[in-house]
């Protein structure tokens, strides 16, 4: 199951691009094994199935038949993250692309999910003038229901807690505006569920102006903006830091030379390759998602935290967490939520 692709030569599949006005459309793909050495490619997509082949025919059938019936269920994303096996993958000779979502879609068919846990969320610690922020989601999920986010909230403060060790995590929630009214349904809906969610300490919406300010130790976001957002922090650290090294050196370069250690040192502190890969929340295993152009420090310092987290049983607490916030929130308020 794709979302898009090419023909391959298939006239077939040539008619449908022409008539759907082209290629990009999803589709479920059933195919034969690769014609022999030497065969006829026509006359063996045509002939007769082998005996072998026949045997696997049957339940092929079946499985592409439950896989639609929960492409129209459950969408195309669910689709993919249940049917399509690593194997399939491989065999077809496709490379993982540079998108953390598709890392979460190949990394959720290998561990799963970790039980009662909607889509697994990426927790990214990013460095602000108040301390370290968690921001979850940061790219595994960019259309999420409600939720997903009530539950990326409750699983990144339960990691603020277990591995940054901050006591009473304030958790918001990323809006355009601090306004109650303020917001998309998506944003309302999320919002109840965390108003009624036991025990965690949400303060309400926050604005991007105030990321950087320690308004709050995590904020939940969607993986579309929570994505965007890590990247312009980036480049933004990046081209700063750059822009002050230029105009001191510019200016004064005996002066920039002895403020150079103190521009790295608080650079450091903005340079995610320091801080490693962030973990994917709520698989049954810990995986960590880095850039693909990370360096060595970088991938050391994933496989650090890895451990940390296994040290710290953290996705026990994550399970625990979830299932006394269940426990907690009024049925009313779940039962009117697209699960």
């Amino acid at each position: 199951m794709k979302p898009k692709g090419g023909d391959g030569g298939h006239n077939g599949l040539a008619d449908v691009a022409r008539a759907a006005g082209g290629d990009s459309y999803a589709r479920l793909r059933l195919g034969v094994d690769s014609k022999p050495q030497g065969a006829n490619q026509a006359g063996y997509v045509l002939g007769r199935f082998t005996q072998e082949q026949s045997d696997t025919l049957k339940p092929a059938l079946k499985k592409a038949a439950d896989a639609a019936e929960f492409w129209v269920k459950s969408g195309l994303a669910e689709a993919m993250n249940r049917f399509n096996t690593p194997e399939e993958k491989k065999a077809r000779g496709k490379k993982p692309k540079a998108d953390p979502s598709c890392d979460t879609r190949s990394e959720t068919m290998h561990l799963k999910r970790l039980p009662r846990v909607h889509r697994p969320g990426i927790a990214v610690t990013i460095p602000s003038f108040g301390g370290p922020l968690i921001l979850c989601d940061a790219g595994a999920n960019p259309e999420p229901q409600p939720t997903h986010l009530w539950q990326y909230g409750v699983m990144a403060e339960a990691y603020a807690r277990t591995v940054l060790h901050i006591d009473k995590p304030r958790v918001a929630l990323m809006n355009i505006g601090a306004e109650e009214g303020k917001g998309t349904e998506l944003i309302q809906k999320t919002r109840a569920l965390l108003l009624a969610t036991p025990g965690i300490n949400f303060t309400g919406y926050i604005e991007g102006r105030d990321f950087f300010d320690g308004a709050a130790d995590v904020v939940v976001t969607d993986g579309f903006v929570g994505n965007t957002v890590l990247k312009m922090a980036e480049g933004l650290a990046r081209s700063l830091f750059s822009a002050i090294a230029q105009a001191i050196f510019a200016e004064d370069p005996e002066l920039a030379l002895r403020i150079e250690p103190a521009i790295k040192a608080l650079y450091s502190k903005s340079d995610y390759e320091e801080l490693g890969g962030a973990p994917l929340l709520g698989v049954n295993g810990t995986y960590i998602i880095a850039h693909g152009s990370s360096k060595a420090k970088t991938i050391a310092a994933s496989i650090r935290n890895g451990f940390e987290y296994l040290r710290l049983g953290l996705n026990d607490v994550l399970m625990q967490r979830i299932v006394e916030v269940e426990a907690g929130v009024d049925a009313d308020v779940m039962n009117a939520m697209p699960q």
